[in-house]
Protein backbone atom coordinates (compact mmCIF):
# COMPACT_ATOMS: atom_id res chain seq x y z
CA UNK A 1 0.00 0.00 0.00
CA UNK A 2 1.17 3.50 -0.86
CA UNK A 3 0.00 6.51 1.12
CA UNK A 4 -0.09 10.10 -0.10
CA UNK A 5 -1.29 13.18 1.73
CA UNK A 6 -3.46 16.08 0.64
CA UNK A 7 -2.02 18.89 2.74
CA UNK A 8 -4.88 21.15 3.80
CA UNK A 9 -3.94 21.98 7.37
CA UNK A 10 -6.48 20.65 9.84
CA UNK A 11 -8.47 19.16 6.95
CA UNK A 12 -5.54 17.20 5.50
CA UNK A 13 -6.32 13.62 4.57
CA UNK A 14 -4.59 10.51 3.22
CA UNK A 15 -4.93 8.76 -0.12
CA UNK A 16 -4.34 5.02 0.20
CA UNK A 17 -3.49 3.07 -2.96
CA UNK A 18 -3.19 -0.71 -3.00
CA UNK A 19 -4.84 -4.07 -3.67
CA UNK A 20 -7.34 -5.61 -1.28
CA UNK A 21 -8.13 -2.42 0.63
CA UNK A 22 -11.91 -3.01 0.43
CA UNK A 23 -11.46 -5.85 2.91
CA UNK A 24 -9.38 -3.77 5.33
CA UNK A 25 -12.12 -2.72 7.70
CA UNK A 26 -9.60 -1.45 10.24
CA UNK A 27 -8.19 0.98 7.66
CA UNK A 28 -11.63 2.34 6.81
CA UNK A 29 -12.66 2.42 10.49
CA UNK A 30 -9.67 4.65 11.24
CA UNK A 31 -11.44 7.49 9.41
CA UNK A 32 -14.91 7.03 10.91
CA UNK A 33 -15.57 9.06 14.04
CA UNK A 34 -18.73 7.25 15.15
CA UNK A 35 -19.44 3.55 14.53
CA UNK A 36 -22.16 4.17 11.95
CA UNK A 37 -21.92 4.63 8.18
CA UNK A 38 -24.26 5.03 5.25
CA UNK A 39 -22.83 3.62 2.02
CA UNK A 40 -23.84 5.18 -1.30
CA UNK A 41 -23.24 3.01 -4.35
CA UNK A 42 -24.93 2.11 -7.64
CA UNK A 43 -26.60 -0.92 -9.19
CA UNK A 44 -23.42 -1.96 -11.04
CA UNK A 45 -20.82 -1.56 -8.29
CA UNK A 46 -23.13 -2.58 -5.45
CA UNK A 47 -23.52 -6.24 -6.46
CA UNK A 48 -19.74 -6.52 -6.83
CA UNK A 49 -18.42 -4.82 -3.71
CA UNK A 50 -21.12 -3.57 -1.32
CA UNK A 51 -21.33 -6.67 0.87
CA UNK A 52 -17.54 -6.90 1.11
CA UNK A 53 -17.32 -3.35 2.46
CA UNK A 54 -20.27 -3.87 4.82
CA UNK A 55 -18.77 -7.10 6.16
CA UNK A 56 -15.35 -5.50 6.64
CA UNK A 57 -16.90 -2.61 8.58
CA UNK A 58 -19.29 -4.71 10.64
CA UNK A 59 -16.35 -6.83 11.79
CA UNK A 60 -15.00 -3.58 13.23
CA UNK A 61 -18.25 -2.94 15.11
CA UNK A 62 -19.57 -0.38 12.63
CA UNK A 63 -23.30 -0.37 11.88
CA UNK A 64 -24.00 0.04 8.17
CA UNK A 65 -26.86 0.99 5.89
CA UNK A 66 -26.82 1.48 2.15
CA UNK A 67 -28.57 3.26 -0.69
CA UNK A 68 -28.17 1.87 -4.20
CA UNK A 69 -28.61 4.39 -7.02
CA UNK A 70 -29.02 3.83 -10.76
CA UNK A 71 -25.73 3.84 -12.64
CA UNK A 72 -24.66 6.52 -15.07
CA UNK A 73 -24.12 10.20 -15.75
CA UNK A 74 -27.76 10.54 -16.85
CA UNK A 75 -28.78 10.08 -13.20
CA UNK A 76 -26.43 12.68 -11.74
CA UNK A 77 -29.28 15.04 -10.89
CA UNK A 78 -31.55 16.38 -8.15
CA UNK A 79 -34.00 13.48 -8.42
CA UNK A 80 -31.34 10.87 -7.76
CA UNK A 81 -29.61 12.99 -5.12
CA UNK A 82 -32.88 13.19 -3.21
CA UNK A 83 -32.87 9.40 -2.95
CA UNK A 84 -29.73 9.75 -0.84
CA UNK A 85 -31.37 12.36 1.39
CA UNK A 86 -34.50 10.18 1.67
CA UNK A 87 -32.42 7.23 2.84
CA UNK A 88 -30.48 9.33 5.35
CA UNK A 89 -33.64 10.84 6.81
CA UNK A 90 -35.60 7.60 6.88
CA UNK A 91 -32.64 5.93 8.58
CA UNK A 92 -32.42 8.78 11.09
CA UNK A 93 -28.79 9.30 10.26
CA UNK A 94 -27.14 11.94 12.38
CA UNK A 95 -24.61 14.58 11.47
CA UNK A 96 -21.93 12.32 12.95
CA UNK A 97 -22.81 9.43 10.61
CA UNK A 98 -20.10 8.93 7.99
CA UNK A 99 -21.15 8.74 4.36
CA UNK A 100 -19.08 6.31 2.27
CA UNK A 101 -18.98 6.80 -1.49
CA UNK A 102 -18.43 3.39 -3.14
CA UNK A 103 -18.24 3.73 -6.90
CA UNK A 104 -16.97 5.87 -9.74
CA UNK A 105 -16.95 9.59 -10.30
CA UNK A 106 -20.73 10.02 -10.45
CA UNK A 107 -21.24 8.30 -7.10
CA UNK A 108 -18.32 10.18 -5.53
CA UNK A 109 -19.64 13.54 -6.72
CA UNK A 110 -23.21 12.91 -5.59
CA UNK A 111 -22.35 11.31 -2.27
CA UNK A 112 -19.89 14.13 -1.56
CA UNK A 113 -22.52 16.75 -2.34
CA UNK A 114 -25.01 14.95 -0.11
CA UNK A 115 -22.40 14.87 2.68
CA UNK A 116 -21.68 18.58 2.23
CA UNK A 117 -25.33 19.53 2.62
CA UNK A 118 -27.05 16.94 4.84
CA UNK A 119 -27.54 18.65 8.23
CA UNK A 120 -25.04 21.24 6.90
CA UNK A 121 -22.22 18.74 6.67
CA UNK A 122 -21.39 15.16 7.61
CA UNK A 123 -18.04 13.34 7.28
CA UNK A 124 -17.47 11.19 4.23
CA UNK A 125 -14.94 8.76 2.85
CA UNK A 126 -14.22 8.10 -0.82
CA UNK A 127 -13.77 4.50 -1.99
CA UNK A 128 -13.37 4.95 -5.76
CA UNK A 129 -13.75 1.87 -7.96
CA UNK A 130 -12.93 3.24 -11.44
CA UNK A 131 -9.61 4.45 -12.81
CA UNK A 132 -11.02 7.91 -13.51
CA UNK A 133 -12.24 8.24 -9.92
CA UNK A 134 -9.03 6.86 -8.44
CA UNK A 135 -6.76 9.25 -10.33
CA UNK A 136 -8.94 12.34 -10.34
CA UNK A 137 -12.50 12.85 -9.15
CA UNK A 138 -12.17 11.28 -5.67
CA UNK A 139 -9.30 13.62 -4.75
CA UNK A 140 -9.72 17.32 -4.09
CA UNK A 141 -13.20 17.77 -2.67
CA UNK A 142 -15.16 18.78 -5.77
CA UNK A 143 -18.74 17.56 -5.42
CA UNK A 144 -21.65 18.33 -7.73
CA UNK A 145 -24.63 17.31 -9.80
CA UNK A 146 -25.38 18.20 -13.40
CA UNK A 147 -27.91 20.64 -14.84
CA UNK A 148 -29.30 20.42 -18.38
CA UNK A 149 -27.52 23.69 -19.15
CA UNK A 150 -24.15 22.70 -17.72
CA UNK A 151 -22.16 19.89 -16.16
CA UNK A 152 -21.29 20.02 -12.44
CA UNK A 153 -22.82 23.48 -12.12
CA UNK A 154 -24.48 22.81 -8.74
CA UNK A 155 -22.20 21.60 -5.98
CA UNK A 156 -19.72 22.42 -3.24
CA UNK A 157 -16.08 22.09 -2.29
CA UNK A 158 -16.12 19.51 0.50
CA UNK A 159 -13.11 17.37 1.36
CA UNK A 160 -13.33 13.69 2.32
CA UNK A 161 -11.73 12.25 5.45
CA UNK A 162 -9.80 9.75 3.33
CA UNK A 163 -9.57 8.29 -0.16
CA UNK A 164 -9.16 4.51 -0.26
CA UNK A 165 -8.31 3.30 -3.77
CA UNK A 166 -8.36 -0.48 -4.07
CA UNK A 167 -6.68 -1.14 -7.41
CA UNK A 168 -8.14 -4.67 -7.48
CA UNK A 169 -11.53 -3.12 -8.34
CA UNK A 170 -10.05 -2.22 -11.74
CA UNK A 171 -9.97 -5.94 -12.58
CA UNK A 172 -13.74 -5.83 -13.14
CA UNK A 173 -13.77 -2.46 -14.91
CA UNK A 174 -15.00 -2.61 -18.53
CA UNK A 175 -12.35 -1.73 -21.10
CA UNK A 176 -14.24 1.38 -22.18
CA UNK A 177 -14.30 2.69 -18.61
CA UNK A 178 -10.59 1.94 -18.20
CA UNK A 179 -9.75 3.88 -21.37
CA UNK A 180 -11.90 6.78 -20.18
CA UNK A 181 -9.83 6.91 -17.01
CA UNK A 182 -6.62 6.98 -19.03
CA UNK A 183 -7.75 10.31 -20.50
CA UNK A 184 -7.41 11.90 -17.05
CA UNK A 185 -4.05 10.19 -16.53
CA UNK A 186 -2.75 11.69 -19.79
CA UNK A 187 -3.98 15.08 -18.61
CA UNK A 188 -1.49 15.18 -15.74
CA UNK A 189 1.41 14.62 -18.10
CA UNK A 190 0.21 17.36 -20.39
CA UNK A 191 -0.44 20.07 -17.81
CA UNK A 192 2.55 19.73 -15.45
CA UNK A 193 4.53 16.49 -15.73
CA UNK A 194 6.33 16.04 -19.06
CA UNK A 195 8.38 13.16 -17.66
CA UNK A 196 5.16 11.30 -16.86
CA UNK A 197 3.88 11.94 -20.39
CA UNK A 198 7.02 10.28 -21.78
CA UNK A 199 6.49 7.36 -19.38
CA UNK A 200 2.96 6.98 -20.72
CA UNK A 201 4.22 6.96 -24.31
CA UNK A 202 6.46 4.03 -23.36
CA UNK A 203 4.15 2.14 -20.99
CA UNK A 204 0.63 2.76 -22.30
CA UNK A 205 0.09 -0.83 -23.49
CA UNK A 206 1.04 -2.20 -20.07
CA UNK A 207 -1.42 0.21 -18.48
CA UNK A 208 -4.22 -0.85 -20.83
CA UNK A 209 -3.36 -4.50 -20.16
CA UNK A 210 -3.93 -3.75 -16.43
CA UNK A 211 -0.38 -4.57 -15.44
CA UNK A 212 -0.41 -4.15 -11.66
CA UNK A 213 2.85 -2.23 -11.53
CA UNK A 214 1.90 0.14 -14.33
CA UNK A 215 -1.51 0.84 -12.82
CA UNK A 216 -0.07 1.47 -9.36
CA UNK A 217 2.54 3.85 -10.74
CA UNK A 218 0.06 5.77 -12.91
CA UNK A 219 -2.44 6.14 -10.07
CA UNK A 220 0.21 7.23 -7.56
CA UNK A 221 1.78 9.74 -9.98
CA UNK A 222 -1.59 11.18 -10.95
CA UNK A 223 -2.75 11.51 -7.33
CA UNK A 224 0.56 13.07 -6.31
CA UNK A 225 0.18 15.69 -9.03
CA UNK A 226 -3.38 16.47 -8.06
CA UNK A 227 -2.64 16.55 -4.32
CA UNK A 228 0.10 19.14 -4.86
CA UNK A 229 -2.20 21.39 -6.87
CA UNK A 230 -5.15 21.06 -4.49
CA UNK A 231 -2.95 21.84 -1.49
CA UNK A 232 -1.97 25.15 -3.10
CA UNK A 233 -5.37 26.11 -4.52
CA UNK A 234 -8.23 24.22 -2.91
CA UNK A 235 -11.13 26.23 -4.33
CA UNK A 236 -9.79 26.83 -7.83
CA UNK A 237 -8.89 30.49 -7.60
CA UNK A 238 -5.90 30.03 -9.90
CA UNK A 239 -3.59 27.06 -10.46
CA UNK A 240 -6.21 24.38 -9.85
CA UNK A 241 -8.03 25.49 -12.99
CA UNK A 242 -5.18 23.90 -14.96
CA UNK A 243 -6.59 20.51 -13.99
CA UNK A 244 -9.47 21.29 -16.35
CA UNK A 245 -7.48 20.87 -19.56
CA UNK A 246 -9.97 19.72 -22.20
CA UNK A 247 -12.88 19.94 -19.78
CA UNK A 248 -14.57 23.11 -21.04
CA UNK A 249 -14.82 21.63 -24.53
CA UNK A 250 -15.56 18.19 -23.06
CA UNK A 251 -18.36 19.37 -20.81
CA UNK A 252 -20.00 21.00 -23.84
CA UNK A 253 -19.85 17.64 -25.63
CA UNK A 254 -21.46 15.85 -22.68
CA UNK A 255 -24.25 18.39 -22.25
CA UNK A 256 -24.79 18.83 -25.98
CA UNK A 257 -25.15 15.12 -26.69
CA UNK A 258 -27.07 14.40 -23.50
CA UNK A 259 -25.38 13.16 -20.32
CA UNK A 260 -24.26 9.57 -20.56
CA UNK A 261 -23.94 9.33 -24.35
CA UNK A 262 -20.17 9.78 -24.07
CA UNK A 263 -18.22 8.87 -20.96
CA UNK A 264 -16.61 11.82 -19.21
CA UNK A 265 -13.10 10.70 -20.09
CA UNK A 266 -14.05 10.28 -23.74
CA UNK A 267 -15.37 13.83 -23.88
CA UNK A 268 -12.25 15.10 -22.09
CA UNK A 269 -10.04 13.35 -24.66
CA UNK A 270 -11.80 15.02 -27.57
CA UNK A 271 -11.79 18.30 -25.65
CA UNK A 272 -8.06 17.98 -25.02
CA UNK A 273 -7.48 17.66 -28.76
CA UNK A 274 -9.55 20.81 -29.31
CA UNK A 275 -7.42 22.61 -26.72
CA UNK A 276 -4.25 21.35 -28.41
CA UNK A 277 -5.55 22.48 -31.80
CA UNK A 278 -6.30 25.95 -30.44
CA UNK A 279 -2.86 26.08 -28.82
CA UNK A 280 -1.32 25.23 -32.20
CA UNK A 281 -3.33 27.94 -33.95
CA UNK A 282 -2.08 30.46 -31.39
CA UNK A 283 1.48 29.46 -32.27
CA UNK A 284 2.32 27.98 -28.88
CA UNK A 285 2.88 24.36 -29.92
CA UNK A 286 3.70 22.87 -33.30
CA UNK A 287 2.36 20.03 -35.43
CA UNK A 288 4.83 17.57 -33.91
CA UNK A 289 3.53 18.18 -30.40
CA UNK A 290 -0.10 17.90 -31.52
CA UNK A 291 0.74 14.64 -33.29
CA UNK A 292 2.29 13.20 -30.09
CA UNK A 293 -0.80 14.11 -28.10
CA UNK A 294 -3.12 12.67 -30.73
CA UNK A 295 -1.09 9.48 -31.05
CA UNK A 296 -1.23 8.76 -27.32
CA UNK A 297 -5.00 9.27 -27.22
CA UNK A 298 -5.50 7.07 -30.31
CA UNK A 299 -3.37 4.31 -28.81
CA UNK A 300 -5.51 4.50 -25.69
CA UNK A 301 -8.63 3.96 -27.82
CA UNK A 302 -9.93 7.43 -27.03
CA UNK A 303 -11.71 9.79 -29.44
CA UNK A 304 -9.55 12.51 -30.98
CA UNK A 305 -12.50 14.30 -32.59
CA UNK A 306 -15.70 15.57 -31.05
CA UNK A 307 -19.22 15.05 -32.36
CA UNK A 308 -20.43 17.41 -35.09
CA UNK A 309 -22.81 19.45 -32.93
CA UNK A 310 -23.91 22.88 -34.16
CA UNK A 311 -21.04 25.29 -33.53
CA UNK A 312 -23.34 27.63 -31.65
CA UNK A 313 -24.26 24.77 -29.30
CA UNK A 314 -20.61 24.37 -28.38
CA UNK A 315 -20.15 28.12 -27.90
CA UNK A 316 -23.34 28.58 -25.87
CA UNK A 317 -22.56 25.70 -23.54
CA UNK A 318 -18.96 26.83 -23.11
CA UNK A 319 -20.18 30.35 -22.31
CA UNK A 320 -21.94 28.90 -19.26
CA UNK A 321 -18.82 27.13 -18.02
CA UNK A 322 -17.63 27.60 -14.42
CA UNK A 323 -14.37 29.08 -15.70
CA UNK A 324 -16.10 32.11 -17.20
CA UNK A 325 -14.97 35.15 -15.23
CA UNK A 326 -16.04 38.73 -15.85
CA UNK A 327 -17.82 37.56 -18.98
CA UNK A 328 -14.59 36.09 -20.40
CA UNK A 329 -14.14 32.40 -21.09
CA UNK A 330 -10.87 31.19 -19.57
CA UNK A 331 -9.52 28.17 -21.39
CA UNK A 332 -6.74 25.83 -20.34
CA UNK A 333 -4.25 25.64 -23.21
CA UNK A 334 -0.74 24.29 -23.77
CA UNK A 335 2.57 26.11 -24.15
CA UNK A 336 4.32 22.76 -24.26
CA UNK A 337 3.87 19.19 -23.10
CA UNK A 338 4.04 19.59 -19.34
CA UNK A 339 3.17 23.29 -19.36
CA UNK A 340 -0.47 24.39 -19.31
CA UNK A 341 -1.69 27.97 -18.99
CA UNK A 342 -4.97 29.77 -18.33
CA UNK A 343 -5.85 31.95 -21.32
CA UNK A 344 -8.82 34.31 -21.60
CA UNK A 345 -8.11 36.01 -24.91
CA UNK A 346 -8.23 33.31 -27.59
CA UNK A 347 -11.04 35.02 -29.48
CA UNK A 348 -14.32 33.55 -30.74
CA UNK A 349 -13.09 32.93 -34.28
CA UNK A 350 -10.01 30.98 -33.16
CA UNK A 351 -12.05 28.90 -30.72
CA UNK A 352 -14.64 28.18 -33.39
CA UNK A 353 -11.96 27.17 -35.91
CA UNK A 354 -10.35 24.79 -33.41
CA UNK A 355 -13.68 23.14 -32.64
CA UNK A 356 -14.52 22.82 -36.32
CA UNK A 357 -11.13 21.28 -37.10
CA UNK A 358 -11.62 18.65 -34.39
CA UNK A 359 -15.20 17.56 -35.08
CA UNK A 360 -16.10 14.50 -37.11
Amino acid sequence: MQTLNVALGERSYPIYIGRGLLDDGALIRRHIARPRVAIVTNDVVGPLYLERVRTALEKQGVATSAVVLPDGEAHKDWVTLNRVFDALLEGRCERSTTLVALGGGVIGDMAGFAAATYQRGMPFVQIPTTLLAQVDSSVGGKTAINHPLGKNMIGAFFQPRAVIADTATLDSLPDRELRAGVAEVIKYGLIRDAEFFVWLETNLEALLARDAGALAFAIERSCANKAEVVARDETEQGERALLNLGHTFGHAIEAGLGYGQWLHGEAVAAGTMMAAELSRRLGWIDDVVVARIESLHRRAGLPVQGPRLPLQTYLDLMAGDKKVEGGQLRLILLRAIGEAVIHADAGRDAIAAAIDARCA
